[in-house]
């Protein structure tokens, strides 16, 4: 399709938090889009959503709706995307995918437009938004391994309840009024109390007793970085908050990077706020980051233990920078680019 028309977009998963933020930021960033078509399953076909001051009405998912939309950005969860994207692809619509089934596909490309803008340049109809956890990490390395080249990151995250959906968050809530009221708390989502507590268990626990999301930020990173001598090895935990990821991030490097530069190095950086004066007790918390586009860095410290290393504190908003916001920057870039097209519409109807 030509730059110069307004695509045709649609939101697949539009009654979720994920997909009503996506409709959200389209709206506050004034997408140049035709028309906006929000999707879902048949339970929840004929209701509404907001976009603006207006309401969209939600349409049913299915196999032959891609046919004259031009770009679907989709947050329905792994195995609607593995059944509906090729179909999207096939009928020559742009897929930008939140949920986990493509990132690893070698297929597509897996994009942070701060970070690897030029991989959108190969894509074959499905370009995947990496994990929320991952998307604010590499915002903040990315710079940092241009500058002195990462070859370690031990991270460990802080990871909000909204990143599991509005059961969570309700859950959370529910367990606050319970406690306070002497009542025993109702567990559904959690295998455990997430109020008060902390969780150190995100997704499926793996052969190697790393949980998937950990091993997500392993393989991701390097993947996104584009380079394989990044060693990468994560503890994720869920926190009772509701809203904004944290990070502790410490990073090994080839070349001695002070913290004085690298705050210089962040300050200068797209997408990155630096929030780091300790004497004035000034660092990013999960509030700051809470409705906001960017990702704060902090707590910029020099790893005493080795020869050239660093600590920092990473923190943003898991459901705007960490999945909504990233999809619609990645349209945004598709269409800078000129590339919201399918080269090839049978990549993804074969095996």
């Amino acid at each position: 399709m030509s730059q110069k028309k307004n695509p045709v977009v649609a939101v697949v998963g539009a009654t979720g938090a994920v997909g009503r933020e996506m409709l959200s930021t389209l709206h506050a960033r004034n997408f140049p889009a035709a028309e906006i078509i929000p999707f879902a399953s048949a339970r929840s076909a004929g209701t509404k959503v907001p976009f603006g001051d207006q309401e969209l009405t939600v349409r049913e998912l299915k196999e032959d709706v891609f046919a004259g939309i031009d770009l679907a950005l989709f947050s329905a969860g792994g195995s609607t995307s593995e059944k509906f994207a090729p179909h999207a692809a096939a009928a020559g619509c742009v897929v930008v995918d939140n949920s986990s089934a493509w990132r690893m596909d070698d297929r597509c490309p897996l994009v942070v437009p701060e970070v690897n803008p030029d991989a959108l340049e190969q894509h074959n109809g499905i370009i995947a938004n990496p994990n929320c956890s991952t998307i604010q990490m590499v915002v903040a390395l990315k710079p940092l391994h241009d500058a002195a080249c990462i070859t370690r990151v031990v991270v460990s995250t802080y990871q909000a309840v909204s990143g599991t959906g509005h059961k969570a968050i309700a859950e959370l809530e529910t367990q606050v009024r319970q406690l306070f009221n002497m009542q025993e708390p109702d567990i559904k989502v959690y295998p455990y109390q997430i109020a008060f507590n902390c969780l150190p268990h995100i997704d499926v626990f793996l052969d190697n007793d790393y949980t998937k999301e950990e091993m997500k930020m392993v393989n991701e990173t390097v993947k996104i970085m584009g380079d394989p001598g990044i060693k990468v090895t994560a503890t994720c935990v869920r926190v009772p908050v509701f809203y904004g990821h944290s990070e502790a991030v410490n990073i090994e490097t080839k070349r001695k990077l002070s913290p004085k530069e690298a705050r210089a190095i962040l300050a200068q950086a797209p997408g990155v706020k630096v929030l780091d004066n300790p004497a004035e007790k000034i660092y990013p918390m999960p509030l700051d980051a809470a409705g906001e586009d960017l990702t704060f860095v902090g707590r910029i410290r020099e790893d005493e233990t080795i020869a050239n290393g660093l600590n920092l504190w990473v923190v943003a908003d898991n459901i705007r920078k960490g999945a909504a916001l990233n999809a619609v920057q990645i349209a945004e870039e598709l269409m800078a680019r000129d590339l919201l097209r399918v080269k090839d519409t049978t990549v993804f109807m074969t095996k």
